[in-house]
């Protein structure tokens, strides 16, 4: 562990050195992430605080380290819980497909701008991340202070955890068949994911919410769109959706148990 550290070190110092060595002419590019944990570094966070939060080398790398770790594994899981419940369903597939096809048409790949219109595809991920919440458990909270919530006493520094799997599956919110894959669901719903709806609340909720939620959702419905849009999809060996091993592996993400191998085919006209 330590000797990753070090290498893990080294690899964020460079990134940071290569920020501040930045060629004169190439000082007006656009700032990424990088540049603007720079320019606030040693600067107080709220100067009207003594003691105030400073942002330092150190602190800059962390941050830096919980944006990767958090970004890659969370969003492919996602991506392939949601493919693997559309090889599963393939009526979903055809409508998404038919959605994709009215939207962006079959002689051009799926931008980013089409994904605002591409509703079906919206409560497709949704179900998706209903049924398979890649953080189960949420990250852990802390009560600030005593309080009572309906009855039952919560002592000041309680450790809070927030079962989104089990509310995602609980029959009194969401009717019988809660256990089915129906994106249609949530037609006519105002449910969205953005932690206002408690029955479904993948990302967190206020201020300790995923601060990812935005770059994480188009990430999936992008990548979804063009692997539907481009592709038809198979199971491979003649093996029928309803054969699909969808056992979770539990960790501090719900990854699949096994791989999802699938067998694709070309579909664009051009």
């Amino acid at each position: 562990m330590k000797k990753v550290s070090r290498a893990l070190d080294i690899v964020l110092e460079n990134i940071i050195k290569e920020h501040e060595n930045i060629p004169s002419g190439q000082q007006d590019r656009q700032m990424d992430f990088i540049d603007m944990l720079l320019s606030l570094m040693n600067q107080p966070m709220n100067p009207h605080d003594e003691h105030a939060y400073i942002l330092d080398r150190t602190k800059i790398k962390a941050i830096t380290v919980d944006m990767i770790s958090g970004a890659y594994d969370t969003s492919a899981a996602t991506i392939e819980w949601t493919f693997s419940e559309l090889l599963r369903h393939p009526r979903v597939v055809k409508q998404v497909q038919a959605e994709l096809e009215h939207v962006v048409g079959m002689n051009k790949m799926v931008e980013e701008t089409d994904l605002e219109n591409l509703t079906y595809l919206d409560m497709v991920v949704k179900e998706s991340l209903r049924l398979h919440p890649i953080g189960p458990l949420l990250v852990p909270h802390e009560s600030m202070e005593d309080i009572e919530l309906n009855g039952y006493y919560v002592p000041k520094k309680s450790r809070i955890i927030i079962n989104v799997w089990a509310i995602g599956r609980d029959p009194y919110v969401w009717s019988n068949n809660v256990e089915e894959f129906y994106p249609e669901r949530f037609i006519n719903s105002n449910i969205d994911l953005k932690g206002r709806d408690f029955q479904l609340i993948p990302f967190g909720s206020g201020r300790r919410g995923c601060p990812g939620i935005h770059l994480g959702l188009t990430t999936v419905k992008y990548v979804l769109a063009q692997l539907l849009h481009c592709f038809h999809w198979d199971l491979p060996s003649g093996m029928l959706p309803n054969d699909l091993d969808m056992t979770e592996k539990f960790g501090l993400s719900m990854r699949r148990a096994e791989h999802l191998y699938a067998v694709p085919t070309y579909r664009l006209l051009n």
